[in-house]
């Protein structure tokens, strides 16, 4: 039995060294790929994969060596791109940014910071596009439909990520016209951020884009509650006052 599970070990090990030494003269990516098969094909006498345990061990351990290189070179290479799109962002130069935050999306597609940030870059794009050209229409859709789909994108990878909550319910409540979806990212958003007074107000206004009255008062009286700002305050309470007004008409 114990002589049957080594052959059989040597023999998948066999399979998993000739499936790679394929798929590197298959894809022809680079000559140090090429170089690497053919320094494990040498190990054997024959020229094909090494047939010994101990051929295999080593032959394992060489290629092994090189994907983790490859490896933290790939996430470096993604480290950079990520910054470079933050820099672009920052200087307003969102549609480069989105070039390069694809770019770093390729190299590391669970970052859901990458995506809440492509996200901001794509709403921003959008909301620039005031009409110079005749397909201005359906490129201002694509470019918020890239933000709506980068935003669930972010909360897919991490559900209790904050800034894409808040991110994608301004994007319906204020660009996409869809309050209800709004109020949903919001309430889930405060449980979080409890204190956030411009949260509640957007809320108080998605309430109002539904019809619902008395929760929009429920915000505000919320803000007015929490804040020490008295700007703030009479601005929540003046909000209140036409609320209560339009529930009376």
């Amino acid at each position: 039995m114990k002589k049957f599970r080594e052959i059989a070990a040597a023999f998948l090990l066999i399979i998993a060294v000739s499936s790679l030494i394929y798929f590197m003269y298959r894809s022809g990516s680079t000559k140090t790929n090429r170089d690497l098969a053919k320094r494990i094909s040498e190990l054997s006498p024959r020229g094909g994969p090494p047939e010994t345990i101990e051929g295999l061990r080593k032959a394992i351990a060489l290629y092994e060596d090189q994907i983790e290189r490859n490896v933290r070179e790939g996430a470096q290479t993604g480290a950079y791109w990520k910054i470079l799109a933050i820099r672009l962002a920052d200087r307003g130069m969102h549609r480069d940014a989105l070039d390069a935050f694809e770019r770093a999306i390729f190299y590391n597609a669970d970052d859901a910071a990458i995506y809440n940030l492509t996200a901001v870059s794509a709403a921003t794009v959008a909301k620039s596009i005031v009409g110079f050209s005749a397909n201005a229409e359906s490129e201002r859709e694509r470019f918020y439909k890239l933000a709506e789909n980068s935003y669930l994108r972010a909360l897919q990878i991490d559900e209790t990520y904050a800034r894409p909550m808040y991110g994608i319910a301004v994007l319906y409540a204020f660009e996409l016209e869809r309050p209800a979806e709004a109020v949903k990212y919001l309430e889930r958003y405060l449980k979080i951020q409890t204190n956030d007074i411009q949260a509640l107000f957007v809320l108080a206004r998605a309430y109002v884009m539904t019809g619902d009255y008395g929760m929009a008062i429920e915000q505000y009286d919320r803000i007015i509650a929490r804040t020490k700002d008295q700007n703030i305050k009479n601005e929540a309470q003046n909000n209140k006052n036409i609320i209560q007004d339009m529930r009376y008409e």
